[in-house]
């Protein structure tokens, strides 16, 4: 099963890190953040991943493409016959990235359609490319195909504000509004979608945030995965120098 990782968003508001690089390779200590977000879906079996790129996309292919020297001390055998020798060994084994160009000002639903040809079977999942939580992707997939429908977005109660969720007595969405002036259920991503999502996207400026999960919603086919654990985004500069002082702690929940 392949898992989006949104990567194309230029990062506006954590300026200070990303003018020079995108947002998914923002560090928390010393691993890029997309390192620790596919870390989560790779500890519960899910090694396949695909990267809709837009913004400084050209790092995120160059730190893939050099990911095995950079984390292996290697030789280098020089002459017609070249080739290199690797002498450790990482635990990102048999990790199967697809990157993917989806556009500079493409929005979310736009870059989800746009790699619709790279995912295969039924049933995907979506994640934003800036965001960590200690959740059992496992029970996440359990409780998608347990309700039957169309989508599933997982919730928390963090102190950031961003989609507010209001839910029925059976976790069905009945409203959704994104970054709302209110508190309550907020959207943390962590997405799984049946592949007829495809069919409620369309065009390069489609935000996934709003019409399409608004759609959902008003057809009841979006039902929330309530997830009481850890969940932080690095939104700002602040979100950064959180999570970075939760890794010296040695405080961090997201990691198996």
């Amino acid at each position: 099963m392949k898992t989006v990782i949104l990567c194309g968003g230029q990062g506006m508001r954590l300026r200070e890190e990303t003018e020079f690089r995108p947002k998914p390779l923002v560090p928390i200590g010393g691993k890029p953040i997309l390192w620790h977000i596919m870390k989560i879906y790779a500890h519960y079996g899910f090694r396949e991943f695909v990267l809709p790129l837009g913004y400084r996309g050209d790092m995120i292919k160059e730190w893939l493409l050099n990911y095995e020297t950079m984390t292996n001390d290697f030789s280098i055998h020089l002459g017609e016959n070249s080739s290199i020798e690797y002498h450790d060994s990482h635990l990102e084994q048999d990790f199967e990235v697809t990157l993917a160009d989806t556009g500079q000002n493409t929005m979310t639903g736009g870059r989800i359609k746009l790699v619709e040809k790279y995912i295969s079977g039924d049933t995907f999942m979506v994640t934003y490319g800036d965001g960590v939580a200690d959740i059992d992707i496992r029970s996440l997939m359990e409780y998608h195909h347990s309700h039957g429908r169309l989508a599933t977005v997982t919730v928390v109660h963090p102190s950031q504000r961003f989609g507010v969720l209001a839910l029925d007595e059976s976790s069905s969405v009945v409203d959704f509004a994104e970054k709302p002036q209110m508190k309550d259920w907020i959207s943390a991503g962590f997405l799984v979608f049946n592949r007829r999502i495809f069919n409620y996207l369309e065009g390069a400026d489609c935000i996934l945030e709003r019409e399409p999960l608004e759609r959902l919603t008003s057809e009841g086919e979006l039902v929330a995965y309530k997830h009481e654990g850890f969940f932080y985004g690095m939104d700002t500069y602040r979100d950064y120098m959180h999570l970075n002082d939760l890794w010296d702690k040695g405080q961090t929940p997201w990691t198996k």
